[in-house]
């Protein structure tokens, strides 16, 4: 402590003399020394010696926009971090995004919530969950957005490495399996800790949806959509279950055209559900937040849970090239851990390469 800020802490008195400030000139050892105390240090006496232990589970959202929003609420909601951090780069929607959040921390269990521009904030992540870039439009196609979000990738994907160099990398911005290639290649990281939301969500519509025609939840509904996170997902009929009861065998034409109860088209529902939402609303937000969640659950948990998220499938059911696409993977506490070979039938893999040349033709181009 300086010898300015001693003076101002203590009130310093001669032996011997009235109680009045003494100007500091006079030697130490003629003064006893009485420290003005603050409202804390009069309620609360530390114990601690040394550096108290950072955040286990340090959860960063980069991006603040409805997507981002609504994860990070989700995250909170289930408990799944003992810091939450913000990063955006528009610092008066930040701030107050972060303002209104700590304003609701007694209603939660993260009782750190912090943001700033600056990428030092988000040092020691567990999870980094990547929701920044151009919006999609109302009519556009998860495609079409590439080039304007790869710029944006590269700039934050070199910040979050630097802070957070064991983090593992969760991607949510769109078309997220080219950005989550993108995010890999950028990063160096290892392929386990690159993950894409890929259709993690379009599973779920696609149970829900499931599960509004038979009239159940869609938890016992199990049903997987695999693919590009978009126009170009596969629906693995061949594996529709209720209860261990095969759809397939009690209809050996689910799913195709030739199928009276065109069944086809809750697939088709799935493709168009993020375009009518967004002409509705104009964004879609809370169900990919709550899918968001879902998987960082996963991981900070170390539950080994499967879900459908994008990974680099080259070699994996005749797919040659090097891209990222959804396929059943167990998530944990070292990030993606394993890859479920599914069974598929002959047109599923045709499907699934098709998606994973979509791609290719637009991943070629990118410069990274």
């Amino acid at each position: 402590m300086s010898r300015d800020s001693l003076q101002q802490k203590i009130c310093i008195q001669p032996r011997n003399s009235p109680a009045e400030d003494i100007p500091y000139r006079f030697p130490a050892h003629q003064f006893k020394y009485t420290f003005k105390m603050t409202t804390k240090e009069k309620l609360i006496q530390h114990v601690l010696v040394g550096e108290p232990i950072g955040s286990q589970n340090k959860v960063t959202v980069v991006g603040v926009g409805m997507v981002g929003m609504a994860s990070a609420v989700s995250v909170l909601l289930k408990d799944l971090c003992d810091e939450l951090c913000l990063i955006d780069v528009m610092e008066d929607k930040l701030k107050g995004e972060v303002m209104d959040l700590q304003h609701g921390s007694l209603f939660c269990k993260t009782h750190k919530i912090v943001g700033e521009k600056d990428y030092a904030v988000t040092a020691h992540s567990k999870v980094v969950v990547i929701t920044a870039g151009a919006r999609q439009q109302e009519g556009e196609s998860r495609l079409n957005l590439v080039k304007r979000n790869v710029d944006i990738f590269k700039f934050i994907i070199p910040q979050i490495v630097k802070y957070s160099p064991n983090a593992i990398l969760l991607v949510v911005s769109n078309p997220v399996d080219i950005l989550t290639y993108v995010a890999w290649k950028l990063s160096g990281f290892p392929r386990h800790r690159v993950i894409g939301s890929g259709t993690n969500l379009d599973s779920g519509r696609f149970r829900h949806l499931m599960g509004e025609k038979l009239h159940i939840h869609p938890s016992s509904c199990h049903a997987w959509v695999i693919g590009e996170h978009g126009d170009s997902s596969v629906p693995v009929w061949s594996g529709v279950n209720v209860a261990g009861v095969c759809l397939k065998s009690l209809n050996p034409d689910i799913g195709t055209d030739a199928d009276k109860e065109d069944w086809k088209k809750v697939h088709k529902m799935v493709v168009d559900s993020a375009y009518e939402v967004i002409k509705l609303k104009g964004y879609t937000s809370w169900a990919i937040g709550m899918s968001v969640a879902d998987l960082v659950e996963s991981l900070v948990k170390n539950l080994h849970k499967v879900h459908p998220v994008s990974t680099l499938v080259k070699g994996m059911h005749g797919v040659k090239d090097e891209v990222f696409l959804s396929v059943p993977c167990v998530l944990g506490n070292s990030g993606l851990t394993d890859v479920i070979h599914m069974t598929l039938k002959p047109e599923e893999e045709k499907q699934l390469i098709k998606s994973a040349e979509t791609l290719w033709e637009v991943q070629k181009e990118l410069t990274l």
